[in-house]
Formats: structure tokens, C-alpha cells, sequence
């Protein structure tokens, strides 16, 4: 697989098929064990630490996954507090926020509960925050998960545009079909195995 710089690939297989383990490993969370990938020019088996400064990962069950009783505000706020520090709250950060959201096209109140966020939307949340670092590489995991096949698609809509903003983008899903003509479709094979050490 080789996804150009501002690309978007949509990463298809069952459940056990390796999709998560394989955005864990391109985004320097998991070292390889076989074989050779790189990242923008790095290599995952000797440049793990620099893969993780240019590689941000939206929500990822059991990784990263939202606090449920907190606001996208309040998520997006700590986000920006780890990027700019803390003096960084008193220089218009309200405007911050709001130009994450717009960034990946989520028009929520800000005072949102991650609780009350639909799946789609929990997905774009995920990637505002991952966004905020400026990554180069934003990796999404099972964007389709809990969508009907119309939301589907208008999430990939979306997705295409953030890559087309410069970030390139990998998200995982069970079906590719939506990303069609959007995306580099690639389906990983029902024996395909990501293993790390």
C-alpha cells in the first residue's frame, strides 16, 4: 500500500483481519516485526519516535477513546493546552476550537457531550483533536462502525476533504463500498496477520 501525501485510504477487512494493529504500527504505536513500511520517508522499524511526531490517530477503541462526560470543548481545549502550553488559554482559544470543528466539517455545539455524539460525528471529533497537533498522517479507525450506508458515504465525503486540506489520511472500515471514488481502497486478506512486539 502507498498512499500519496494529502491521499486517503480506506483500509477494509473483517474483524481479526489486522486493520487496527495496522494503524497502530503506521502510526509508530506498535513496532513491526516483518517486512518494512515507512512513513513520510521514515522507517517504522528504527524511527518510531519521529513516525509519532508526524502521526496522530483519532479514536481508537481501547487506545485513545473519548471521556464520555466531557465536552468536544473540553476535549479540543486539552488538545490544545498539550500543543500550545498553558498561556496558550488566553489567546483567542474559543476561535481555536471552533476552526478545529470546522476543519473536519463538525457543526456541534461545542458544549457537546462525547456521550451524546453520534458515531460519525465521535469519528470527526476524534480527528479534530488528532488535528490540532498538525500532523502529516491521521489514522482513523472503523469510521463505518454503527452507520447506515448513506451516513457512510457523507462521512467519507468528508474525510476526502480533510485529506484534500494536506493531512493524509488512513482509516480503517468492515465495508469499502461508500469510499468508492473517494478513496485508495485496500483490502486486507482474511489471513493477513500485524504482529508486534
Amino acid at each position: 500500500m502507498k498512499v500519496p501525501a494529502g491521499g486517503l485510504a480506506a483500509v477494509s477487512g473483517i474483524a481479526g483481519s489486522g486493520r487496527t494493529a495496522l494503524l497502530l504500527t503506521l502510526g509508530g504505536r506498535m513496532r513491526p516485526t516483518e517486512g518494512e513500511a515507512s512513513v513520510g520517508g521514515l522507517w517504522l522499524a528504527r524511527d518510531l519516535r519521529a513516525v509519532q511526531r508526524v502521526a496522530a490517530l483519532g479514536v481508537v477503541a481501547g487506545v485513545n477513546e473519548l471521556e464520555p462526560t466531557l465536552s468536544a470543548r473540553e476535549h479540543l481545549s486539552e488538545a490544545l493546552d498539550l500543543r500550545e502550553g498553558f498561556f496558550g488559554r488566553w489567546r483567542g482559544r474559543d476561535a481555536r476550537i471552533r476552526r478545529a470543528l470546522e476543519r473536519v466539517g463538525l457543526d456541534i455545539d461545542p458544549k457537546t457531550l462525547a456521550q451524546d455524539l453520534a458515531p460519525d460525528e465521535t469519528q470527526l471529533l476524534g480527528a479534530a483533536i488528532a488535528l490540532v497537533g498538525e500532523p502529516g498522517l491521521l489514522l482513523l479507525d472503523d469510521v463505518d462502525e454503527g452507520l447506515p450506508a448513506d451516513m457512510q458515504r457523507a462521512l467519507w465525503q468528508r474525510l476526502h476533504a480533510i485529506a484534500e486540506s494536506g493531512v493524509t489520511l488512513v482509516a480503517t472500515c468492515h465495508d469499502p463500498a461508500p469510499a468508492e471514488d473517494l478513496a485508495q481502497i485496500v483490502r486486507l486478506p482474511v489471513a493477513a496477520k500485524v504482529t508486534s512486539r
